[in-house]
């Protein structure tokens, strides 16, 4: 039993015989008949009372039964189908997409923003995590696209979002203050704030002082920005950040130097799993961060000439 079959059969009781189904079911009058011949054999039960030449039909107790449950099974069917082409056309369904707490609204909040507009009917479910959390999230599929700094593998795909140089946010008063540039060994003795351990930058500010022959010895913990440059402001200790970000929130009573060191730079991906089919509404959020980032390219090269 098929879905084609149960399709003729409906069709031969909503068109009351067998002749005037053969037009709607676009099929030939044998062959519809074998078709409904074959299905009761397959039952092992009479579905249809046939009259003279098959031009008059009843539905047997059991014919109800069936006709009951083929016409949910077709409905079903077209349900499916209509559903499907909501989601190739972007008229329905969701995308889960991770965001790093560190860059997301600077990078993504403009073409999450231009997604809305295209495409009102998709559900956005915004996720923030940290970079640790980020892959976790992906292979729980509580997410379909991250945002992080990570390096593509046999596992993960993804397309380069930002490569941006490092600062070194200091307190305006800061005997380094001056300086044009900085490299990591100057920081060597002095008292890091630094993101939780599972921010990626975390990790990443430690190897590249570890290359650099130290370990910070006094470290203050953040989960937000802001508050690290409130506290260097206050005399805590140095923070290293990217420049969009140190730049975003900064504030009078500090100074951002850059940081001359080709171990520490922030790559800042939209990724995800290569095993992993990505919806329509995953490939089309894709579309507008490339065409977003070739906008920036575009202005950019302007502003040079």
């Amino acid at each position: 039993m098929d879905l084609k079959t149960l399709h003729y059969f409906t069709e031969v009781v909503n068109a009351g015989g067998f002749a005037k189904a053969c037009n709607r079911a676009f099929v030939t009058q044998p062959a519809l008949s074998k078709a409904i011949r074959l299905l009761e054999e397959e039952l092992d039960m009479m579905l249809l009372e046939r009259g003279k030449r098959g031009t008059q039909i009843r539905l047997t107790e059991a014919g109800h039964v069936v006709y009951r449950h083929a016409s949910r099974l077709i409905e079903g069917r077209q349900l499916m189908l209509n559903d499907l082409d909501n989601l190739r056309n972007l008229k329905g369904g969701t995308l889960k997409l991770g965001l790093a707490p560190l860059g997301s609204a600077e990078l993504f909040a403009p073409v999450i923003a231009k997604f809305r507009q295209l495409h009102p009917h998709i559900e956005l479910q915004l996720l923030v995590r940290g970079g640790i959390e980020q892959t976790v999230a992906l292979h729980k599929d509580e997410i379909e696209l991250a945002t992080g700094i990570i390096d593509f593998d046999d596992e993960f795909d993804g397309i380069r979002v930002r490569d941006e140089s490092m600062v070194v946010v200091l307190p305006a008063a800061h005997v380094l203050a001056n300086k044009q540039t900085l490299q990591l060994s100057d920081l060597n003795t002095l008292a890091q704030v630094m993101f939780e351990p599972e921010y990626a930058l975390y990790e990443l500010v430690l190897s590249a002082c570890a290359k650099a022959g130290f370990t910070p010895k006094t470290i203050t913990r953040v989960s937000h920005a802001d508050f690290g440059i409130a506290l260097v402001a206050a005399g805590t200790g140095v923070m290293i950040l990217p420049k969009i970000i140190a730049e975003r929130y900064r504030i009078n009573e500090v100074v951002n130097i850059p940081l001359a060191s080709a171990d520490l730079r922030w790559e800042l991906s939209l990724f995800w799993r290569k095993q992993k089919h990505l919806s329509f509404a995953a490939k089309a959020m894709l579309e507008l961060v490339k065409q977003h980032l070739s906008q920036l390219e575009n202005t950019y090269q302007t502003d040079e000439y």
